[in-house]
């Protein structure tokens, strides 16, 4: 760079065609999610965060550089969700499921704190009291099961109420 304009703006032709790359990596991705299964972010499993970042990385990195194509950056993008919607599937198999998902981890049981869980998820016990207090509860005295999910929710089942006395008629 040979002055403080080129080191702002650069090659307006690089640029240009860094644009036209982006935006038809956009494309590409968009129909390629358009065929593949959808899920709402809050939904996604670790897996499926991998393949949003890789996605993105992807797009961001072909788009702005010299030496790959659009065609390449395709091929990469198409394998990566091709891969993405075989380990979907393949999550109905017992075995790739305890590879892919983790395991779902019971945090209170019957109004008692398994701080081991705790510790494999994670979490503390002051993230724990804020997930209670999220869900109405004061402690964990009350709560039958709070379990931390697959996709890291922490799921809040409380005792069922007692159920009152029955009505006898008075005679």
């Amino acid at each position: 760079m040979d002055s403080f304009g080129d080191a702002l703006i650069g090659d307006w032709h690089r640029a240009a065609y860094a644009a036209v790359k982006a935006m038809a990596l956009f494309l590409t991705a968009a129909a390629a999610f358009r065929l593949t299964e959808r899920r709402a972010m809050a939904e996604f499993a670790p897996f499926d965060w991998v393949v949003a970042v890789a996605v993105g990385a992807l797009v961001g990195r072909t788009a702005t550089a010299t030496d790959a194509s659009w065609l390449t950056g395709a091929a990469a993008l198409v394998s990566i969700l091709v891969g993405h919607a075989a380990v979907t599937r393949l999550r109905f198999l017992p075995g790739v499921r305890r590879l892919v998902d983790p395991p779902l981890r019971i945090l209170i049981h019957d109004g008692h704190v398994n701080r081991r869980n705790l510790r494999r998820c994670g979490l503390t016990e002051a993230d724990l009291d804020a997930v209670l207090r999220q869900h109405g509860h004061h402690s964990a005295a009350g709560i039958h099961l709070a379990i931390f999910e697959a996709r890291g929710a922490v799921s809040v089942l409380p005792h069922k109420p007692a159920a009152p006395p029955p009505i006898t008629a008075a005679g």
